[in-house]
């Protein structure tokens, strides 16, 4: 079977949660599907766990790798994807099981499909749901199908060495000259745990941030890319209050 989607899932201490991931990707209804597992030099059994999957699932593929992040073991999941389009999903997250089926009804004649989230306690309890009003509003670079010709047409990749490199990443996309379809669907899982990155607050990471958008903004090429990354430093700065 010729893969219609390489989902890359990078894999680093998950060994909580990274079979529950790994379960929601191969029970999709959608079956033409690659599947890049990467280990990025965890301590734990995660490794075990994925290899364990590939066995049990010919679509599964096992990467590994010494711990440099998230940001470089999905540009290193980039160089294995062979799919039509390009899917992320974290290791501590799950999917709706008609997820792909879902998005791949709408990604003709788009570059991209720009979907929805649930956030979810760790047994499944839905805490609530975000549908995206604009493609610029959710940064997070799980939120979206892309047509892998993005990444082989531009130069386009996660910063890496940051915390917060979905946000940069999306602001460089956004710029590009891409067709969206915008659907409000919200069929990925984000499980709440404390664990989680987007749970605790790093205040010398948000300055780095900030510092980067400031200076994007200050070389950006025309009106539009100046509103974008204004827009993006306005909803951070009130997405921080919350921890204040």
């Amino acid at each position: 079977m010729k893969a219609t989607i390489s989902v890359i899932v990078p894999i680093y201490n998950a060994e909580q949660y990274l079979a529950q991931c790994i379960h929601s990707l191969i029970n999709q209804t959608y079956r033409e599907l690659q599947i890049i597992l990467i280990d990025d030099g965890s301590t734990d059994n995660s490794l075990s766990i994925a290899q364990d999957a590939a066995k049990q699932d010919s679509r599964i593929e096992v990467h590994t790798k010494s711990n440099q992040g998230l940001s470089a073991t999905r540009n290193f999941g980039l160089l294995y994807a062979h799919g039509i389009y390009i899917s992320f999903v974290d290791a501590d997250d799950c999917l709706d099981l008609d997820f792909y089926d879902t998005l791949i009804q709408q990604a003709n004649n788009v570059d991209y499909v720009q979907f929805g989230y649930k956030r979810v306690t760790d047994n499944g309890v839905l805490l609530h749901q975000k549908k995206p009003a604009n493609k610029y509003q959710l940064v997070s670079a799980c939120m979206r199908l892309y047509r892998k010709a993005i990444f082989d047409q531009y130069t386009i990749r996660f910063q890496e060495g940051i915390i917060y490199e979905d946000v940069l990443f999306s602001v460089d996309f956004w710029n590009l000259p891409l067709a969206c379809k915008l659907l409000p669907y919200c069929g990925y899982n984000y499980i709440q745990h404390v664990e989680s990155i987007t749970s605790k607050r790093n205040i010398k990471a948000e300055k780095i941030l900030f510092s980067s958008l400031n200076e994007r903004m200050k070389k950006a090429n025309g009106l539009r890319q100046f509103a974008i990354i204004l827009y993006t430093i306005i909803r951070l700065k009130f997405h921080f209050l919350r921890y204040e």
